[in-house]
C-alpha cells in the first residue's frame, strides 16, 4: 500500500502469464507489469508469456522460474 523505497526499488520480479488464461486475461497481466515498472526499477522486471497456456503452468514457465531463482537467490547448502 505504501510507497516503494530503498532496497525494495531494486527487487527483481519475474511475472509469468499464459496467453490463453480464461480467468485472468493477459491484458491484466500486462497492466500489472506496467504498474510494477512504474514502482520499481523497470530494468529488474521481467514479464514472460507462454503460448497456449491457460490458468496453469507449463515446463517452459517452470524452467524460467528455476533460472530466476538460481540467478537471484543464494544457494541452499
Amino acid at each position: 500500500q505504501g510507497p516503494v523505497s530503498g532496497v525494495n526499488k531494486e527487487i527483481a520480479v519475474l511475472q509469468c502469464h499464459g496467453d490463453c488464461d480464461p480467468l485472468v486475461p493477459l491484458m491484466f497481466g500486462s497492466l500489472t507489469v506496467e504498474k510494477l515498472k512504474s514502482m520499481i526499477n523497470p530494468a529488474n522486471v521481467t514479464f514472460r508469456t507462454y503460448s497456449g497456456m491457460m490458468h496453469s503452468s507449463c515446463i517452459e514457465e517452470m524452467m524460467d522460474v528455476k533460472q530466476f531463482i538460481d540467478k537471484h537467490l543464494p544457494p541452499v547448502d
